[in-house]
């Protein structure tokens, strides 16, 4: 089995279900007491919300590149960045590494497409949904992405920021998810991703019309998958 390593922490809230999924996919495919091997390096994400909101990627992704060199001395095989905003600096990071960088979106676009579906929705942090670092990844493997509008994307990232990556669940946040999944759906999303690693804590598929692709549980099961292969 490969090892695991995961650059976390960024929150630490949607880490946690990260190294559950992980080993719970380890679990199911392996039976008995089968676990992962798992090195894990968890960021302050006060450092890195600093950078940014003051749009100094290439200091984070230095800071995360030094990480990822740490996790690769350490011993892992394959890494994964768990978060879906910080793939901004993917490039950064694979640049300081020799081992290979699991991508989000890769196992996202895959489980998309096998459900047939080509319009999706993006809900995200809005340098997510803006930038086009992601969709652009989306939009290679043939999907058309739509985001919320203006108004709505400063609110989906606002509840992630205030409140889940501070590990609060509102009920009016829950509500206005459902909305903006709504208006989505009704400018012809035929699913949403949920494309922040936090936005699963507060949504699932029950507030959604149409199919959700959770990132955090597509991207944690792949990398155990990927892990396992190797047996």
């Amino acid at each position: 089995m490969k090892t695991i390593g995961i650059l976390g922490g960024m929150s630490w809230e949607s880490t946690v279900p990260y190294y559950r999924i992980i080993n719970e996919t380890a679990r199911d495919l392996l039976g008995g007491h089968h676990s992962a091997h798992i090195l894990l390096s968890s960021i302050d994400f006060a450092e890195i919300k600093e950078l940014q909101y003051a749009d100094r990627w290439d200091e984070a992704g230095a800071q995360l590149g030094r990480e990822a060199q740490a996790l690769e001395q350490a011993g892992a095989d394959f890494l994964v960045i768990a978060t879906n905003t910080m793939h901004i600096v993917a490039g950064s990071i694979a640049a300081a590494i020799r081992i290979p960088i699991l991508h989000i979106a890769a196992p996202t676009a895959d489980a998309i497409l096998a459900r047939g579906v080509r319009t999706v929705g993006l809900l995200a942090t809005r340098f997510t949904m803006e930038k086009d670092f992601y969709r652009r990844r989306l939009e290679e493997r043939g999907l058309e992405v739509l985001v919320p509008e203006e108004d709505d994307r400063a609110e989906v990232h606002r509840v992630i920021y205030d409140e889940l990556c501070l590990g609060r669940t509102e009920e009016s946040s829950r509500a206005r998810y459902r909305s903006v999944i709504a208006d989505l759906a009704g400018h012809g999303a035929e699913a949403v991703i949920f494309g922040c690693t936090e936005i699963g804590l507060l949504v699932d598929q029950s507030d959604s019309p149409v199919p959700v692709f959770d990132t955090t549980v597509l991207h944690a099961q792949a990398a155990a998958r990927h892990a396992i292969a190797s047996n």
